[in-house]
């Protein structure tokens, strides 16, 4: 069988392929356990990438490993401007290629790595890294964000695999570094040279299609100050309250640029699409003397269309003008470097070919027609919908706490998308029967 639409699956194979995926559903979860127990925070992903990797090459598959260079993408209109070491920022690719290519290409995209977890005795009901199921509920560290979608791509091409198929096109399995914090691994992928069809990220996203999403800027504030003993505060000036008037600063900015969203399609409807965050601050040197300095870490968002560079010369002449009148930052103006996200957002074009193949398989393997929705969040989606005009379908299980404590994503939901997947699969691509010579 090869070529094979979605419209044209027949019941029986639609119903063989979810029954694969129910068979090997307790082995997937596994897998996915086995990936969480890896603390794969930004810098230490090695471990977690080179585990995939040789996992991956157990399966059959021919594996690409490479460490994003940051001289090959720095010149791209896609690049997050960086200042920390890459030694260890390692993307793994593995290749599925059929006897004869029949249908449509694909990708099969998730990101590596997480985010701090924060104090550990906080976490009530398992530690970050020791995966736990509790009910309907996998608990642990990046379980949702995005390992088990990781697992899902892979165990879609299983449940195929089970019952004697592989897809009729190339596809590109893709675990990539940088998601949390630049997008430059999935931008590494594209500039080598991967390219498909279409691809699917199984984000946290609810069984919903992501329809579009903001970009996201990263910036340094450095807020200078005039230290002096505490016993003579009132001659000093302290930087930390000082970055105080700059943090309320931007905060005014951002419901300035909340109120553009009716001029933004499909953000109009959304209560607060431009969210502004101070993620972390640090200052001072000595509890007795006024503070000579104070760091900020921010975070932005900006509208799909917005160029990250006008709009980062906006934060820049904002706080130069609002705080003109300060009388200390208006003498020395905080200062701002960019040292991480400079993403534009994206929008998904509605009923592409893509859009309505996932639609027949989330039918098929959920019982519920497909929605779309909008989020103000970063997705690397945006590289291959504006870099490679190529539609990029998020959507994934239903999570709970990505990014907080307690981090959990839905067993059920891990089914059925994985079901949806291994559905779009089989109509995107097409199916060939395996035979004894293929590597699979």
């Amino acid at each position: 069988m090869t070529d094979t639409p979605s419209s044209l699956l027949s019941e029986e194979l639609n119903k063989a392929i979810l029954q694969s995926v129910e068979d090997g559903f307790s082995e997937q979860i596994d897998f996915t356990s086995d990936m969480i127990r890896f603390p794969s925070l930004r810098g230490k992903e090695r471990p977690a990438q080179e585990w995939l990797a040789d996992d991956l090459k157990k399966r059959g598959y021919p594996v690409e490993s490479f460490v994003v260079d940051v001289e090959k993408i720095h010149d791209h209109p896609g690049f997050s401007p960086v200042n920390v070491d890459y030694s260890d920022a390692l993307n793994v690719i593995a290749t599925h290629t059929p006897r004869e290519i029949k249908g449509k290409s694909l990708i099969l995209n998730g990101h590596m790595d997480v985010v701090p977890e924060g104090p550990h005795d906080m976490w009530e009901v398992s530690p970050p890294y020791e995966p736990k199921v509790v009910g309907d509920w996998l608990y642990g560290r990046g379980g949702g964000d995005m390992k088990a979608g990781i697992a899902a791509n892979i165990f879609a091409l299983e449940a195929l695999k089970r019952i004697g198929y592989q897809p009729a096109a190339k596809v590109h399995i893709q675990s990539v570094v940088e998601e949390e914090c630049t997008g430059n691994g999935a931008l590494a992928c594209l500039v080598e040279g991967y390219t498909a069809d279409a691809a699917i990220i199984p984000e946290p996203e609810d069984e919903q299609l992501v329809r579009a999403n903001c970009g996201v800027l990263w910036f340094e504030v450095m807020v200078s100050g005039h230290p002096v003993h505490v016993r003579e505060a009132g001659t000093g000036a302290n930087a930390i309250e000082a970055s105080f008037r700059v943090i309320e600063s931007l905060k005014q900015m951002t419901e300035e640029w909340n109120a553009e969203k009716v001029n933004h399609r499909y953000f109009e409807e959304l209560e607060h699409p431009i969210n502004f965050n101070v993620g972390q601050i640090e200052g001072g040197d000595w509890a007795s003397s006024v503070p000579a300095w104070c760091k900020m870490q921010c975070r932005i968002a900006i509208y799909p269309g917005d160029d990250p560079k006008d709009r980062a010369k906006q934060i820049e002449e904002h706080l130069a003008k609002d705080l003109a009148g300060d009388s200390f930052l208006g003498n020395r103006p905080p200062q701002i470097t960019w040292n991480g996200f400079f993403a534009r957002g994206y929008v998904l074009e509605e009923n592409t070919e893509a859009e309505k193949a996932l639609a027949v398989a989330h039918r098929r393997a959920t019982n519920k027609e497909l929605t779309s929705f909008v989020t103000p969040g970063y997705l690397d989606a945006r590289v291959f919908v504006i870099y490679a005009d190529m539609p990029c379908l998020v959507y994934g299980p239903v999570t709970e706490s990505i990014h907080g404590f307690d981090e959990r994503v839905s067993l059920s939901s891990i089914k059925r998308v994985t079901g949806a997947i291994a559905l779009f699969i089989a109509s995107w691509c097409g199916l060939e029967k395996i035979e004894a010579g293929d590597a699979k």
